[in-house]
């Protein structure tokens, strides 16, 4: 494990390669519990200080999925457009999840981040975090040459975000957090196979596409470029380099 020091913000980085989603849920779970329990443990037997927050541990994975179909707390299952014996059948995983949001695609070709992270170390709140993975995202998608933006009213990154008959989703966003600690994450569309997004109504969206750098690029992109890139920019967005 590679540990990225910063003041008072040294973060853990995990490559987990490709992993079924259950697996890197039960692994995040782990993790999130872990940085809860030693930060109550922390604040019950010191006053919060520089050397309290210089000891929370936090973590950043990245990480491919297998093809999975994933509902969050607030989804609805009709945005599944296959029965789950199709899925079954097409060795499609399908998990409803407690993060935010409504339903997505993971699969290969798809870079997802799960940041574990201690919000109060970096003295923002819920919504500041989710606009800073925004962030990360959109300096991602700058090195190639991709105007990635924001839509006030729909979460994530999106490419001609003010364009509604052109819209399309390259990055999905969803979190959880619990005692201002977080886990989940953001899911770039690099090499995806768009395909699976045939099958659901993406973030409960009937309106607007999806799409991915491959194909805005009209080419395939080098998986490691995309993933160094993602986390130089986590570093500079959330101040985690020294």
């Amino acid at each position: 494990m590679e540990e990225i020091n910063c003041s008072l913000k040294k973060v853990d980085f995990k490559d987990l390669g490709r992993i079924r989603y259950k697996d890197a849920w039960d692994y995040q779970q782990k993790l999130f519990d872990t940085v809860i329990k030693e930060k109550l443990e922390k604040k019950n037997k010191s006053k919060i200080d520089e050397i309290f927050y210089e000891t929370v541990r936090q973590y950043l994975l990245f990480c491919e999925h297998e093809h999975v179909y994933t509902i969050g707390k607030s989804g609805n299952r009709q945005n599944l457009l296959i029965a789950k014996t199709v899925c079954e059948s097409r060795n499609i995983d399908l998990h409803t999840i407690d993060r935010g949001g409504d339903i997505t695609y993971h699969g290969p070709g798809q870079l997802v981040a799960y940041p574990i992270i201690d919000l109060e170390v970096f003295g923002i709140g819920i919504k500041s975090y989710i606009s800073m993975l925004e962030d990360v995202v959109i300096k991602t998608l700058r090195h190639f040459d991709i105007k990635g933006e924001k839509d006030d009213k729909a979460m994530g990154v999106w490419i001609d975000a003010k364009e509604p008959s052109k819209a399309r989703k390259i990055c999905a966003i969803g979190v959880r957090a619990s005692r201002f600690v977080t886990m989940h994450g953001l899911a770039l569309n690099v090499n995806t196979d768009l395909s699976y997004f045939d099958y659901i109504n993406p973030c409960g969206f009937t309106d607007r596409g999806v799409t991915s750098i491959e194909k805005e690029l009209s080419e395939a992109v080098d998986m490691n470029e995309v993933s160094e890139r993602m986390k130089k920019a986590f570093k500079e967005v959330f101040d985690m380099s020294c």
